[in-house]
């Protein structure tokens, strides 16, 4: 029987410029581009986080280049 790993490190929920989320260990310094959004947990608790507030998957940019234009016409 295979012995399950248990994840103690507690994670932040991290959203880049282009409000793209993602998990980060909270005990690290954030990568470059990334600031955190608040949330802080277990691996599961972030990702449920994510699921929750991550309703659109496409980059700032783009949705900003398509209102823009839905608005022009």
């Amino acid at each position: 029987m295979a012995e399950q790993i248990v994840d103690e490190q507690t994670y932040l929920v991290v959203l880049n410029d282009e409000e793209q989320y993602s998990i980060w260990w909270a005990d690290r310094a954030l990568p470059d581009g990334w600031r955190a959004e608040g949330t802080s947990g277990t691996k599961q608790e972030c990702l449920t986080r994510i699921g929750e507030v991550w309703t659109d998957m496409r980059p700032l940019s783009l949705r900003t280049r398509m209102a823009a234009a839905a608005a022009a016409n």
